[in-house]
């Protein structure tokens, strides 16, 4: 029997290197135990290996289910693809910009709500975010990192690092001016990212030059960044919105504590409780965070006890378990709906 064909729909190129396609390579994985899987930036998609990529609605070979990530960028596909099958499921994964900007305003990512069959977010904190009528269709899935050992040994500098492109979301011009602010001389800021917008790869550059201490690496494959972070210290996010940021994740699996933004995306990863929250923007808050975290040990290891408590919810178990558990409902719940038609006389 031909296992069921799922495309998932990644508006970022493999190019990019960033969370979306990051997810949908993982997601790829964890599905092809079970299906056949097909990535593409876009449906139909002009460049996919399959034969059938523009063939009509009644042909076997199209995707028996399509997942989409990010509202607004793929509206075009899944608006295109319930047209062409809407008896098929289809799930919408919601990232911060779609969260936290695009669904309050945009026409093309409300339409993407409405036209899911299910929706997924990163964390709890996001169902608050979608309108209460479409709650109901929603689930929660953490995504996952496979755990690394924690650096060992004596440590030459407290390497505190940022992971994100320079782009206004990620709001790295305050992890900049921290570094005028932090005084242990052990304390080096390493920025991981592409310079998305100019301005901002200027700031960083004019920032080195002033600030020895902070150093931008540039983009960096997704391995070698894995192994830059576990080998850190602290690990800061001062993004002003995330759905769930994957940054948070593989930190956490590493045995590196987070110093966050305190923001709705960030809480609903590291939970309301947690002690290394600093106010968004606040580049004299993050710093006394660096300091505190440097000069005093107990503080350290309560963040560090923290995270570890965070661990079980990103494991690659368990978000395979519940992303099939989702995917398997909808194709269960659609070939039972559609057998009764399908048997009717005509």
């Amino acid at each position: 029997m031909k296992r069921p064909h799922i495309w998932i729909i990644s508006p970022a190129s493999a190019k990019a290197n960033n969370g979306n396609w990051q997810s949908a390579r993982r997601w790829a994985r964890f599905l092809r135990t079970r299906y056949r899987v097909t990535i593409a930036q876009q449906w139909p998609d002009p460049d996919a290996a399959s034969a059938h990529a523009h063939a009509p609605a009644n042909l076997p070979d199209l995707p028996d289910l399509l997942i989409a990530l990010h509202a607004r960028r793929s509206a075009a596909s899944l608006d295109a693809y319930v047209h062409a099958c809407p008896e098929r499921p289809t799930i919408l994964l919601l990232t911060g910009t779609d969260l936290y900007r695009d669904i309050a305003s945009d026409a093309s990512a409300q339409a993407s709500l409405r036209h899911a069959r299910a929706l997924v977010v990163l964390q709890p904190a996001g169902l608050a975010e979608l309108p209460a009528p479409l709650r109901a269709k929603a689930s929660v899935i953490y995504q996952s990192a496979d755990t690394l050992r924690p650096a060992t040994g004596p440590r030459r500098h407290l390497d505190v690092c940022m992971v994100g492109h320079l782009r206004d979301e990620k709001d790295p011009a305050t992890f900049m001016r921290a570094a005028a602010h932090v005084r242990d001389a052990r304390v080096r800021l390493l920025h991981i990212g592409g310079a998305l917008d100019p301005a901002l790869g200027q700031l960083a550059e004019a920032t080195a030059r002033d600030h020895p201490r902070y150093r931008w690496l540039g983009a960096l494959p997704h391995a070698a960044t894995r192994q830059r972070l576990k080998r850190s210290f602290l690990m800061a996010i001062t993004s002003r919105m995330e759905g769930g940021a994957n940054v948070i994740i593989e930190a956490v699996t590493s045995g590196v504590p987070v110093l966050a933004s305190d923001i709705s995306g960030n809480r609903g990863m590291l939970g309301d409780d947690y002690a290394g929250y600093f106010a968004p923007g606040d580049d004299n808050a993050l710093a006394a965070l660096i300091g505190r975290c440097a000069a005093d040990p107990a503080f350290y290891a309560h963040l560090q006890a923290q995270c570890a408590a965070r661990a079980a919810l990103f494991a690659p178990a368990s978000e395979q378990a519940a992303l099939l558990d989702l995917v398997d409902n909808l194709l269960q719940t659609n070939t039972t709906t559609a057998a009764p038609t399908a048997a009717a006389p005509h």
